[in-house]
């Protein structure tokens, strides 16, 4: 967040959002050469599929920046950008060689993670959550706050532990660490999911891949 408001502060959010789309549609992951959108969870592409097809609304809550998210989750994830809640930079209203736009400011507006995900959740939707699902200490409040709720609700936590087709960390990570969560999903009745035994494919194949 630091590093994002020192280089783009100044900046119109459509600026910004060409800048976010142009990096997703050209970066490359390191470890497997392969765009990032082409490294989203192929189990989370069918569950937002079996969502949808039941009637339920979705929505991305991250920890990562709002304005980066929106210009490609649609695309990818078929989530569109009124639906996407993350962290948020504060802005202002201009008039710039006479046309109105929206500036990026060098400072924080939210950060959503942890116990601000609740609060970021009814700030911007105004309902609790029926399911939740997370993969980190980071999502703890959503699922409590969700399923701490009447009637029937549904927690999930994603556990990293697969190190030859992804990554294998939880307690001692310095990202996405997973230690509360992963204790406390038992008494809680969340589905704790095993990448590493449940999942039977982990990216969605390209053209040529094989199964991972």
């Amino acid at each position: 967040m630091q590093l994002l408001m020192a280089t783009h502060a100044g900046m119109t959010t459509d600026e910004f959002a060409a800048i976010a789309a142009n990096w997703i549609d050209t970066a490359r992951h390191p470890r497997f050469q392969r765009p990032y959108t082409t490294l989203v969870y192929q189990p989370m592409l069918e569950l937002l599929e079996f969502l949808r097809a039941g009637g339920f609304e979705v929505y991305i809550v991250s920890g990562g920046g709002t304005e980066f998210l929106r210009p490609w989750a649609e695309r990818v994830y078929g989530v569109p950008p009124e639906r996407i809640l993350g962290s948020q930079i504060a802005q202002r209203f201009e008039l710039r060689d006479g046309r109105p736009v929206l500036v990026r400011e060098a400072k924080i507006a939210f950060v959503n993670d942890k116990e601000d995900k609740p609060v970021g959740i009814q700030r911007h939707i105004g309902r609790r959550p029926i399911l939740a699902f997370g993969n980190s200490d980071g999502d703890l409040q959503m699922l409590q706050w969700t399923t701490g709720a009447p009637g029937r609700r549904l927690g999930l936590v994603l556990h990293h532990d697969d190190g030859t087709r992804e990554y294998a960390y939880d307690r001692d990570s310095h990202f996405g660490r997973l230690d509360q969560a992963l204790d406390l999903a038992p008494a809680n009745g969340w589905v704790l999911v095993s990448m590493k035994n449940d999942w039977s494919q982990v990216f969605p194949p390209l053209a040529g891949d094989g199964q991972r």
